[in-house]
């Protein structure tokens, strides 16, 4: 019987893998080859975001060496469409270009480049967003990337033809016997290009009345994916137009799958100053790392390794450093034991250290970040707050929010040619899922508002419209007031980049949940956005911005980020709340006039009967008392919420304030004044 269990374990053996078999398995994965797995990681999850993503990436990169280099951006977007399903992606900029040499590892071999090590604000940080593109587009239609390169305008045009080999992460170069065309410059090079139908834009637009301008140097890259193009939300429209409110010094050449040609010109022509990079700050740096860096310092002494690896560290403070860890300054960094490791790095986070300078990092600014609000939404009232820089994990940021309140909704303002393109491009089965999904700001009272004055059915499919419905749809969009049932559009932005999905995973979006809109005079449901014409824009200027995935569309929950989203939240709608209640007092004693002028000819009828006089001066004396104590109804505000009223004979608007007003006394109580804003 025991032979016959044995025997039985041994055959059960004799099916299994042994242990040299699987070694034998055993082998190296390389970063492209885990990431062709997981492209859903790096934002290519489904066609249509795959598309957005592959413009997203080289429009950033763009931008970035077109601001290092001093140059203000001018960037080309063009999508074509080969074949149905087919989309092919081409992006120039005027930037410095890049020397030959680099152009293969750059776009062929993730997790490579300049911005990963250093500690400076950029749009890119990881090294993988572009040559990660060019592979999907490889694994989803076979098709290399195309890219070309000049720096100067005397030099070649470099032409690659290049592809990721995803088992060793390295380029291979498909054209030139695998080291690229170099097309030679001037005429003869135009000619080529031509002839061999290669895509390069060689000269700036023409200004009236000038010839146009030669390209002196810039890049192109040409991906071919599988995709879908779709308007709306989340679309490559609304990613362009998103990123020129947040860079208005670029202009950006766009043209869209049907051929549609659009420029969307910049609004200045002052670049942003350039972001400085520092050392890591003790507060932000790990065990583990520091001992790395201790390891790899093979000249220092304490004291030299601590100021000369971190910021914000003088000899004195890395004397008290050493101090606290019981170390001598004078000992050599890389004797350092993994004790004395840990003694040290507590001693760095109990060692009181000023924050990193904050001169890493670039914000929008207020003035610009309302100019590019202001091309969202021409509102009613319009505010931004700029919070001081700070720091979390020893990285500095800096917090910028704008918000608008008034204006109309997307819907308001398309055509019916717009409209009949977008339910075509839609994939909605409901008309009022079609409404909710397609137009910024559309909740489901309003759709539901609008559907009800066209008497369509909710659950009927908007594929299904016929031209007269069509038309009651388009007309109902402009008629219908849908302010009570709008809700909430909130732009989310890190670094100038637009973020335009997964926004519940967003710190910036539970910061606005979480915030008390009701103590501003809003309507707001339990865990939902406000209610009401509202417009936000939340920007976060970071040298390390916290994304919780590579695909860069969220920023992470850390505690000093939430503290600094919801200052600036609460600083906004303070300030909006000040605005509602001065509109709401203006139309009360507008009411109350009305009210007053209605009986006023009867009132000095009835006093000239009494007194036998002439009832018109009478009518008159009590009209002028009326409007004197109703005058808070004259007054006008501006778009930052001040109240202005125009002079009586012609003179210059001059500030009122309808806190002094007759008809609104001054309060007894004793309270804090508050200095104006600044236009």
């Amino acid at each position: 019987m025991a032979d016959e269990k044995e025997g039985s374990i041994r055959r059960k053996k004799a099916g299994r893998s042994t242990a040299e078999a699987m070694a034998a398995k055993q082998r190296d994965i390389s970063v492209s080859e885990f990431f062709a797995k997981n492209k859903h990681l790096l934002g290519f999850d489904n066609p249509r975001k795959a598309l957005l993503t592959t413009v997203k990436e080289a429009v950033d990169n763009s931008l970035d060496a077109c601001e290092e280099a001093g140059i203000i951006p001018e960037v080309w977007v063009r999508i074509d469409q080969p074949q149905p399903g087919r989309f092919r992606v081409a992006v120039q900029d005027n930037g410095p270009g890049i020397v030959k040499k680099q152009i293969p590892l750059i776009f062929g071999k993730l997790l490579y480049g300049s911005k990963f090590h250093r500690l400076r604000m950029s749009r890119g940080q990881q090294g993988i967003g572009i040559s990660a593109a060019g592979m999907n587009g490889m694994l989803t239609t076979g098709k290399p990337m195309a890219i070309l390169s000049k720096i100067s305008p005397r030099s070649p045009l470099h032409y690659f033809l290049l592809q990721v080999d995803t088992r060793k992460n390295a380029p291979e170069i498909v054209n030139g016997k695998g080291e690229g065309i170099d097309i030679a410059a001037g005429a003869k090079g135009l000619q080529y290009i031509k002839d061999h139908s290669i895509d390069w834009v060689s000269h700036f637009p023409a200004d009236e009345g000038a010839p146009a301008r030669e390209l002196e140097s810039g890049t192109r890259v040409t991906i071919e994916l599988t995709a879908v193009y779709k308007r709306g939300r989340g679309s490559v429209d609304e990613y362009l137009e998103q990123t020129a409110i947040a860079n208005p010094h670029v202009t950006i050449h766009w043209q869209d799958p049907e051929g549609n040609v659009r420029t969307i010109a910049r609004s200045t022509t002052e670049l942003p100053r350039e972001a400085k990079e520092i050392k890591p700050h003790p507060y932000g740096i790990e065990l583990g790392r520091l001992i790395t860096l201790l390891s790899d310092d093979r000249k220092s002494t304490l004291s030299s390794f601590l100021t000369q690896s971190f910021s914000c560290v003088t000899p004195a403070v890395a004397r008290k450093i050493c101090e606290a860890a019981k170390l001598s300054p004078r000992n050599s960094s890389w004797k350092v034991g993994q004790g004395e490791a840990e003694r040290l790095y507590q001693a760095m986070q109990e060692t009181r250290i000023r924050p990193p300078s904050t001169d890493c990092i670039v914000p929008i600014g207020q003035e610009l970040l309302l100019k590019g609000l202001k091309a969202i939404v021409p509102g009613e009232f319009h505010d931004s707050i700029t919070r001081p820089p700070t720091v979390y994990r020893g990285s500095p940021f800096q917090i910028e929010v704008a918000l608008a309140y008034g204006g109309v909704l997307q819907g308001q303002k398309i055509s019916r040619d717009e409209l009949l393109e977008r339910i075509q491009q839609s994939d909605a089965r409901t008309l009022r899922k079609f409404l909710v999904d397609s137009f910024a700001g559309m909740n489901g009272d309003a759709a539901d508002k609008i559907l009800q004055e066209t008497k369509l059915p909710t659950r009927g499919s908007p594929r299904n419209l016929g031209d007269p419905q069509l038309t009651a749809l388009h007309q109902a969009l402009h008629a219908v007031n849908t302010s009570e049932g709008q809700s909430m559009q909130v732009y989310r932005f890190a670094n100038r980049v637009p973020l335009q999905f997964q926004p519940g995973a967003c710190a910036i979006t539970q910061a606005v949940l979480n915030t008390n809109w009701r103590a501003y005079g809003l309507s707001q449901s339990r865990g939902s956005l406000p209610s009401g014409p509202l417009t936000l824009i939340v920007h976060i200027a970071s040298v390390w911005v916290p994304f919780t995935s590579e695909s860069k569309e969220a920023v992470a929950s850390y505690p000093e980020i939430e503290k600094e989203l919801r200052l600036a939240i609460q600083a906004v709608g303070r300030n909006l709340a000040g605005f509602l209640r001065k509109r709401q007092a203006i139309q009360a004693e507008g009411n109350r006039r009305t009210i007053f002028l209605r009986y006023l000819r009867e009132v000095a009828e009835a006093v000239a009967t009494i007194n036998k006089t002439d009832p018109d001066p009478v009518y008159q004396q009590l009209l002028r008392v009326a409007k004197r104590k109703t005058s808070v109804a004259d007054l006008r505000l501006d778009e930052f919420g001040r109240a202005i009223v125009a002079a009586e004979q012609g003179g210059d608007a001059e500030s009122v304030d309808p806190a002094k007003s007759e008809s609104h006394p001054p309060s007894k109580r004793k309270s804090k004044t508050r200095p104006s804003r600044a236009s």
